[in-house]
């Protein structure tokens, strides 16, 4: 991969998980751009970097000048964002949105009419190079800009390449996919080590159980009452209809207001 310098607008959590991601790999750019105007958000990323060259300030110009520049940044704040970066960018820029409900026509025309453009759904466990990030590239990208974005992001773990009416989806289920498991996982390693269980004992069976869950429910020839009445002691299913509820009511409604639809 070519000598690249990267721009971050924006300094929060994606881009603790990239800028990781990048180091595991030992492969970090000689140059990276970070603005964002919290001052906090600053110090973080020093004090989780402190060994690489980061360029950190509260200024987006400088950001947005580089070869490529990232937008890492809430949707509320991209209206009043992009027209102000604008201007800072090259004909050459590749611009890489990590936000979602901002589509690529929106972005164009907030940027001036810029075409280089790329979306992407990010993925927590990029973290560890294992990331899932669905990635839409915009029309007008040409092959060898496909290929560039591609070899420095592909260092984030997979990057299937999706239409861009699937990113709202994709940020439901695998963006904030890990949160609806997360404290499930913790509590049952918890409740495992308190029964006897060692740490890997536990990791392993977990891993196991999930696989084969998965791979039984989807992929077994059964229907899903047929899957369910594998198992004759269920002990949280009395709660199974109030957890589906809250998995309806709030993610159909983020996922209306993520895509427009309501």
């Amino acid at each position: 991969m070519k000598a690249i310098s990267l721009g971050f607008i924006g300094g929060g959590r994606v881009v603790r998980i990239y800028l990781a991601a990048l180091q595991h790999k030992g492969i970090f750019p000689e140059r990276i751009v970070i603005s964002d105007p919290a001052g906090e958000a600053r110090e973080v990323l020093m004090k989780h970097f402190p060994d690489q060259n980061l360029v950190l300030t509260g200024e987006n110009s400088e950001a947005a000048r580089q070869d490529i520049v990232f937008l890492a940044v809430h949707p509320p704040v991209m209206k009043d964002l992009l027209p102000q970066i604008g201007s800072h960018l090259t004909e050459e820029t590749l611009v890489v949105s990590l936000v979602p409900k901002f589509t690529f026509s929106m972005i164009s025309e907030l940027l001036g009419g810029h075409k280089k453009l790329v979306r992407m759904i990010p993925n927590a466990p990029s973290w560890k190079n294992i990331g899932f990030n669905p990635t839409a590239f915009a029309p007008d990208l040409s092959a060898s800009d496909r290929q560039q974005i591609t070899e420095l992001l592909g260092m984030l773990g997979r990057m299937p390449e999706v239409g861009e009416d699937k990113l709202e989806a994709y940020a439901i289920l695998t963006a904030m996919g890990p949160t609806y498991f997360w404290f499930q996982f913790d509590e049952l390693q918890r409740l495992s080590q308190s029964f006897g269980l060692t740490d890997t004992e536990f990791k392993t069976g977990l891993r196991e159980m999930l696989s084969g869950a998965m791979e039984t429910l989807f992929d077994g020839g059964l229907n899903y009452e047929e899957v369910v009445d594998l198992i004759p002691v269920k002990p949280i299913g009395d709660q199974e209809e109030q957890i589906r509820e809250i998995y309806r009511s709030r993610l159909t409604t983020l996922y209306q207001k993520l895509s427009g639809s309501n």
